[in-house]
Formats: C-alpha cells, sequence, structure tokens
C-alpha cells in the first residue's frame, strides 16, 4: 500500500486514479511480490509426493546434493498428514526409479516424525540374533541337558532349544544359517547353545576358534564308565537287536583289551579330546561341570556356571527339589506353569546290567586317562 501511494504521487497521471483503482493496483503488487518470495514449487505440491526441497538431484553426474536445508524438509515433512492418512497410490515407472534412488535419504528425514519409529527402537524391543556367546560343548549323556534347561531360568540367558550340529555336521551351511537358529536377544544377555558332539569332533575346536576366540566353552563330564552304560542304554532302546554290551566294549574280554573304535568308549577318554581344544583355546575359557554333583547339588553346580558366565547368582538352591522317581533334580513349579519342570523320559532311564568283572576292566582302563584329565584341569573328579 506504501508503494502504491508514493507511486500515486510520482506518476503523471496519478491524480485520475479512484480510490478502487489504488486497491486493486495495491493487491496486485501485492501478488508480484508474494510470487517473488515464495515460488510455487515450494509451497504447492501434491498429497503423497515427497516435497521438492528434499529430493536429491544428480550434480556432475556422480556425487548428490540437498537442494535445501534440512530445517525445510523437516518443517514440510511435519505438516504432512500421517501414513494412515493417506491411502497409497500406483506409481509410475519414472516414479519408481525417482524414490527407489533416494530411498536412504528420505529414510533420514521420515525418522524426524514422531508417528515412524526407528529401526533401533523397533529392534531393541524384541532384540536381534545373535552368534552365541557361550556353547556347551559336551559330553553326551553327561548331564548337558539339564544345565542347558538350569541356566537358561537366569533372566539374562537365551539358548537355542534344539542342538543346531553346527560346527560338526552343518558347517558348509554358513553363518547365518547358524545365526538363524538362534533366539532373540538384547545387548545385556547371553546366547547360548549345546551340542555335546562338539567336544570329540576334532574340526570343532578351530572352527569355534575362528568364529570367535571369545567364546566360553562349558564341558559337562561324567564317570567314564557310567557315562558308557547310560550311552548304550539309549542306544539300546532306539536299537533293541543291538549286541551286548561286553561284546561292543571290549576286542578281547579274558584279556582285558578295550575297543577304543567304539564311539560310547572313545567319548570317556576326556584327557585327548582336551588335548586337541588347549590347541586354540586357554584352559581359562573351558568350564567343567560335574556331572555327579550337578544330581546331588544342582544349585551349587550352577553358581559356578553363572559365575563362569559373568551372571549374578540368580537360580539358587530355591528353584530345585529331587525327583526320587527320576533320581535327579527337577525345577520347582514357575508361577506361569501348572506342573513343575523336569527333562524329558528319555532322562533317567534305569541303566542295563552290566557284568561287575566287565566295569573293573573298564575302570582299569580309562584310570590313567582320567588322572591326566584331573592334572590337565586341577580337579579331582573322584571316579574311582
Amino acid at each position: 500500500m506504501a508503494c502504491v501511494l508514493l507511486l500515486s504521487r510520482l506518476l503523471p497521471f496519478s491524480h485520475r486514479l479512484t480510490r478502487t483503482s489504488i486497491c486493486l493496483l495495491s493487491l496486485f503488487l501485492s501478488y508480484l511480490c508474494y510470487c517473488a518470495l515464495f515460488p510455487v514449487g515450494t509451497v504447492m505440491h501434491r498429497t503423497g509426493d515427497a516435497p521438492p526441497s528434499c529430493q536429491l538431484v544428480p550434480a556432475d553426474g556422480a556425487k548428490r546434493r540437498l537442494q535445501k536445508s534440512s530445517l525445510s524438509c523437516v518443517l514440510q515433512l511435519e505438516a504432512r498428514p500421517s501414513s494412515a492418512e493417506v491411502q497409497p497410490r500406483e506409481k509410475k515407472p519414472e516414479q519408481r526409479a525417482s524414490s527407489s534412488s533416494s530411498s536412504s535419504s528420505s529414510s533420514h528425514f521420515l525418522a524426524v516424525r514422531s508417528d515412524t519409529p526407528s529401526p533401533l527402537m523397533g529392534n531393541s524391543k524384541f532384540g536381534n540374533k545373535k552368534l552365541p556367546n557361550a556353547i556347551i560343548v559336551g559330553v553326551k549323556k553327561g548331564g548337558t541337558r539339564a544345565v542347558l534347561e538350569f541356566i537358561r531360568i537366569h533372566p539374562d540367558v537365551r539358548a537355542a532349544g534344539t542342538e543346531t550340529h553346527f560346527f560338526d555336521r552343518n558347517y558348509d551351511r554358513g553363518l547365518e544359517w547358524y545365526r538363524g537358529l538362534m533366539p532373540r536377544t538384547l545387548e545385556s544377555q547371553i546366547t547360548m547353545e549345546k551340542t555335546p558332539s562338539y567336544f570329540v569332533t576334532k574340526e570343532t575346536p578351530r572352527r569355534i576358534s575362528a568364529l570367535s576366540q571369545k567364546t566360553k566353552l562349558i564341558v559337562v563330564v561324567r564317570d567314564p564308565v557310567t557315562r558308557a552304560i547310560s550311552d548304550y542304554t539309549q542306544t539300546l532302546s532306539k536299537t533293541p537287536d543291538l549286541p551286548t554290551f561286553q561284546e561292543l566294549a571290549f576286542r578281547n574280554q579274558c584279556l582285558g583289551i578295550v575297543d577304543t573304535s567304539w564311539n560310547a568308549i572313545r567319548i570317556g577318554l576326556y584327557a585327548l579330546h582336551l588335548e586337541n581344544w588347549l590347541r586354540y583355546f586357554p584352559l581359562a575359557q573351558i568350564h567343567f561341570v560335574s556331572g555327579e554333583r550337578l544330581i546331588t547339588d544342582p544349585a551349587g553346580e550352577l553358581a559356578r556356571v553363572q559365575d563362569f558366565l559373568g551372571l549374578k547368582r540368580i537360580v539358587t538352591d530355591k528353584h530345585f527339589y529331587f525327583n526320587r522317581t527320576k533320581g535327579f533334580p527337577c525345577l520347582k513349579k514357575p508361577e506361569s506353569s501348572g506342573s513343575p519342570r523336569c527333562l524329558g523320559k528319555s532322562k533317567g532311564r534305569t541303566h542295563v546290567q552290566i557284568d561287575r568283572d566287565a566295569i573293573e576292566q573298564l575302570r582299569d582302563f580309562y584310570r590313567p586317562y582320567n588322572v591326566k584329565f584331573y592334572e590337565m584341569v586341577g580337579h579331582d573328579f573322584k571316579w574311582e
């Protein structure tokens, strides 16, 4: 209006202008000023399209830059309706191409909106699948399932429920396949798995070390004679026509020659297997659980396992009771369950009766290996 009044004084025909003409001229000049200050492209755009000021455009055929400041992008995004208010519409081919080329930059700005949670927030709610921090590597029929079920009571431990056999049977499937078998865990939680055959598989220590030399290893050991009889009992339940224990355990029982090629006997040579592991891991990184004490004092054994894993001692004697029918401890009834948690029917089977002479011969066979194992780990398991 001030500009119009000034012009009306300076122009020679200004005395002929009426008030109506002055008002119209004022509106016209105001419109020209508005268009000069706010180009139509920066104010008006179709609903659902990204604001032009936030799009990336090629510069010199290689680099990309933002046309306007990030502040204007944020303001325009906040003014746009939420995704629930705008129905999706089919894009033209050229629009699909341009939107895919700028997806990385647009996601940065969309994260500013309060109704669009960031990927990190979404993952932190449920956790991520991580490769294990600790592995129960052995031994078969030593009590590995009991250790896994007992330690997973701890709120900071998540474990794969089934044996993965990644490092001995499925190594060619790759780490992403292995990671996919793991449970989702938070950053503060430990991921675990257990596969008892790892301890006696020659390639496993090297493969786990290649994955991470910081992996903590747990080995559950048991009197090798009792372990062999338990192993045979389990196999016999699946294969009724199996030869007798003595036929499999001895090449010549009269001479006391033991058949170390039989897997049930070979597993109990703990000292030989441990030598292979110590080539790749220090002894301090391997924790040994007594299968016998796991039955008589489960809380004590679990306390040592928690210390080894760097966990607070949460799993205590209040979690256990002794099941006289099965002959080993079970977990007390959780508040969310209607019954106590005991291991499956395959645990606690009555062992096959073995001739006393055969047992004594096996004890004589294992004695030097046991003594060497005690010396290696610095602990006497008293298997005599």
